[in-house]
This record gives structure tokens, C-alpha cells and sequence, in this order.
């Protein structure tokens, strides 16, 4: 029997990585169209039955201006449209509903400033952690007898992934530096790592729980901007002030200059391998 995966924000960055490397493997792989989710859940329930995995990726951007109009989407096109495709499976017969259901989340359901493993329960209590925390939740009323696997995802890194496209024209001209004091935790993922995460899960029975996905390498924002410049053999001289961040994004410029650390132990338990642990070993694969 073929293996066939439908993924909600196919279209997006990490749809894109993820459906290439489940196409690799040589599964079936489709995207749900995004204006599906608002609709009714018996049509989102036609576009999912029989399916084996079912990927939830989809997700505005977050670092905007976090208006009123922003934010509604922000948490709509996470919150809501979860809540729908919970409603969409439950009203799938049993034997019509996908054997598996994987989903992103964001390491910034944590408090920013501390160090978390999955266990912790010190959230974040701003908005952005109020999105977060309620993504997840979202998921509290999916039928039982159906894995559910979480990833709290980290800043992803990878040749087009948005915080190396946006720094690394700066660095290349010597014009770049730290965020801010560059004291606050930098928690990153290479996204081949990022893939492999999701892959493993799709294929892995037990794989189901909360996971950090964040490279074991615990850094800061002035320790991942140094080594961005090293590897490029740029200086970083010139800092980001917090206040011209706060005037481009306003309340949502929290999200560059204040983070959380964040250790993946579940991984680490189920003996998941990155494949690329630390920054220098990120970014020369990516700058290379």
C-alpha cells in the first residue's frame, strides 16, 4: 500500500523542504490549499481521508507589524484553522482518517530568557506565546487512537531561509553585527535537520510527543553573528539598536531581541542524529 502524505503550508518555506525530502523517499505527497482550511470541515475531510500522515504546517509570517489586522491572522491561520482540521477528522469515518497527524509549533511558546527542555511549563505570556500555546491546544480534541506528533520549531537556517537572506548582504559588505545587547539566546535549526525531524516521524512508529527541534548548540545572538561573519571572513562591527527595530516592527521586534534557549532531549531520547549540531557546522554547509 502507498504511503500518501497531504501537508497543509505546502506552498510555503518549510512545505517546500519537507515535501522534497518526503518526494526523496518516494512517498505521495499533496498540498492542501489554504482557503480549504477556512471552509467547511466536510470539505477539508474530502481532501484528507485515507490519508497515511497528515503534515500541519500552515502559518502567516509572525514578524510583522502586529496590528490588529495582523494579528488576527497570525493567530487565525494557526488557531482556527487547526481547530478545523480537528472537526474535519472527527467527522471522517474511523477507518478514513489519517494514521498519523504531524504539526509544527514554535519554540516561542517559551519564556524568553530561560533555558527550556520539553517538560518545561514556563510560557511565554505574551502574544506571540498565547498563539503558540493555543496552536497546540488546538490538538486536545483529536480522537485519541490517532499519533499525534509536535514539533516547537527553531529559527530556521538554510540558503533560503528569511534570517540568512536578510543578513547576508549586510555581513557580506562588513555592515552587519549583533541584534540588540546579542546577549539573548539564538535557538536555530538547519532545515535539512528540519526535514529529516519530519521524515523521521512520518516513518517512525512511537514517534508521537512534543519535541523541541533546535540544534543542541546553545548560542546567542552576537555568538551566531560572529560566526555568520567568520565563515563569510567579514568583521561585525555594526550592531542592530533596539529602537530601530522597534520602529520597523514595533511590538513584534521582541521576537529578534528577546529568545529563549531551548535543549531538544526528546530527540536526543529517541536517538535523533542532526545532522548538523552546531552553528560553524550549519553555516558552512549553507555559505559554502
Amino acid at each position: 500500500m502507498s504511503i500518501t502524505i497531504k501537508i497543509t503550508g505546502a506552498s510555503g518555506y518549510l512545505g517546500k523542504i519537507i515535501s522534497g525530502e518526503l518526494h526523496k523517499k518516494g512517498y505521495e505527497v499533496s498540498g492542501i490549499d489554504r482557503e480549504l482550511l477556512y471552509g467547511p470541515a466536510e470539505r477539508i475531510g474530502d481532501t484528507i481521508k485515507n490519508a497515511t500522515v497528515l503534515i500541519n504546517l500552515a502559518g502567516a509570517p509572525v514578524l510583522q507589524r502586529w496590528t490588529a489586522k495582523n494579528k488576527k491572522e497570525i493567530y487565525d491561520s494557526r488557531v482556527l484553522t487547526t481547530e478545523n482540521l480537528v472537526r474535519a477528522i472527527k467527522i471522517l469515518p474511523p477507518g478514513k482518517r489519517p494514521q498519523k497527524v504531524i504539526s509544527a509549533s514554535a519554540v516561542g511558546i517559551y519564556m524568553p530568557g530561560h533555558t527550556h527542555t520539553e517538560i518545561s511549563q514556563n510560557f511565554n505570556t505574551g502574544f506571540l506565546g498565547r498563539v503558540v500555546t493555543h496552536w497546540e491546544a488546538a490538538w486536545n480534541s483529536l480522537p485519541e487512537n490517532i499519533p499525534l506528533t509536535i514539533f516547537r520549531i527553531a529559527v530556521v537556517l538554510g540558503k533560503e531561509s528569511a534570517t540568512i537572506k536578510k543578513m547576508l548582504l549586510p555581513l557580506k559588505s562588513g555592515l552587519g553585527g549583533r541584534i540588540g545587547s546579542g546577549k539573548q539566546p539564538f535557538p536555530f535549526v538547519h532545515e535539512k535537520d528540519v526535514a529529516r525531524a519530519f521524515t523521521w516521524a512520518a516513518e517512525s512508529p512511537g514517534s508521537n510527543g512534543i519535541y523541541n527541534l533546535a540544534a543542541p548548540h546553545l548560542i546567542t545572538n552576537a555568538e551566531f553573528t560572529r560566526a555568520f561573519a567568520k565563515t563569510l571572513h567579514r568583521p561585525a562591527i555594526l550592531p542592530v539598536p533596539t529602537l530601530a527595530l522597534r520602529m520597523l516592527f514595533g511590538k513584534a521586534a521582541t521576537m529578534l531581541t528577546e529568545s529563549p534557549a531551548v535543549i531538544p532531549d526528546a530527540l536526543k531520547a529517541k536517538d535523533f542524529h542532526f545532522q548538523y549540531p552546531t552553528i560553524e557546522t550549519t553555516l558552512q554547509e549553507i555559505l559554502k
